[in-house]
């Protein structure tokens, strides 16, 4: 009897490699790169090439001397990996806190799951939450530096630090929409600029990275949700567009809810996803002791995907 060896999800037939698809994925990742360089200058530039450079070297360093395995670095993944984490982050968070979360992306959430395709949760959620956690008394992992203005100003430094715009509104400060819009607030480098992140997500689905459903399901439901509760209270509960402009909402329902080893294989799952992310996003940031509960909501539901998955299975052929 021959040996039937199946490969790590996802699988799905494309005409695109795996590679491709990678790299499809850093190519929309540039114009947040862009914007946060723009705005929080030399400070984002060095936090980005460091996260990527130390995941890229953890991953080969761990198949070359511990799984002795084939290295896969040229596939792309570590480097969005890399990027993903330096967007969940502040621009002046220091750089050995940073090394620890890049080993843990690559160490503890990919690569002793076996790599691409079999780690269960997002490596970069994995490493965010993870600093937070371990960090909370760090200013760099509770105070953001605040960007320069839009035209004039040195944006080389950027020493000035400050809430973020859900931290503001937390409590009873208002809030510039435009600025959360083009990105001239404070937060991690990757959340602060809504229109780089739309673009970013427009060009997965041109490329057919993603698909529509669990951004639109994400983001929808949380939308609706904030609306009752804001219709309830309006003085209480936070308006709807302010949350959809939350550069963390939208990070994570565009870029890491949608990953696809981490997220359901069916259209119809993959709303189902979507629809529990937005939930308990609007639950963790309404009803619980941190303004955003992003991170933690895509973790939660990327351990319910196997159910998910199971109970939502395509009809066999034939049948």
């Amino acid at each position: 009897m021959g040996i039937f060896t199946v490969s790590g999800s996802p699988h799905v037939q494309s005409k695109q490699t795996t590679k491709q698809i990678m790299w499809n994925v850093v190519l929309a990742l540039m114009p947040m790169f862009l914007v946060a360089i723009y705005f929080f200058g030399l400070d984002a530039l060095i936090v980005t090439l460091t996260s990527v450079f130390l995941c890229v070297l953890f991953e080969w360093l761990i198949q070359k001397f511990l799984l002795k395995v084939p290295t896969t670095i040229s596939d792309g993944s570590a480097v969005i990996t890399g990027i993903l984490l330096a967007f969940n982050l502040p621009s002046n968070i220091p750089l050995w806190i940073l090394a620890i979360g890049c080993l843990v992306s690559i160490g503890i959430a990919k690569m002793s799951y076996g790599g691409l395709g079999k780690n269960p949760f997002n490596p970069a959620l994995v490493g965010r939450v993870f600093l937070f956690i371990s960090f909370p008394s760090k200013v760099a992992m509770s105070s953001w530096p605040l960007p320069k203005p839009l035209f004039g100003g040195d944006t080389l430094t950027n020493a000035i630090t400050g809430p973020t715009p859900l931290t503001m509104i937390k409590s009873g400060q208002e809030v510039d929409l435009l600025n959360m819009f083009i990105g001239q607030t404070g937060g991690s480098l990757g959340e602060v600029s809504v229109i780089a992140i739309l673009l970013g997500g427009l060009f997965m689905l041109y490329k057919k990275v993603i698909s529509w459903h669990i951004p639109v399901s994400f983001l929808g439901t949380a939308a609706i949700f904030s609306l009752i509760l804001w219709l309830i209270s309006p003085d209480t509960y936070m308006d709807p567009f302010v949350r959809l402009l939350s550069g963390g909402l939208m990070l994570g329902a565009v870029f890491m809810a949608t990953d696809m080893t981490t997220s359901p294989i069916t259209h119809k799952g993959q709303l189902i996803f979507g629809f529990g992310c937005g939930v308990l996003t609007i639950l963790f940031s309404t009803f619980g002791p941190m303004p955003e509960g992003v991170s933690f909501a895509i973790l939660i539901m990327n351990a319910v995907t196997p159910l998910i998955d199971k109970a939502i299975k395509p009809k066999k052929f034939g049948y």
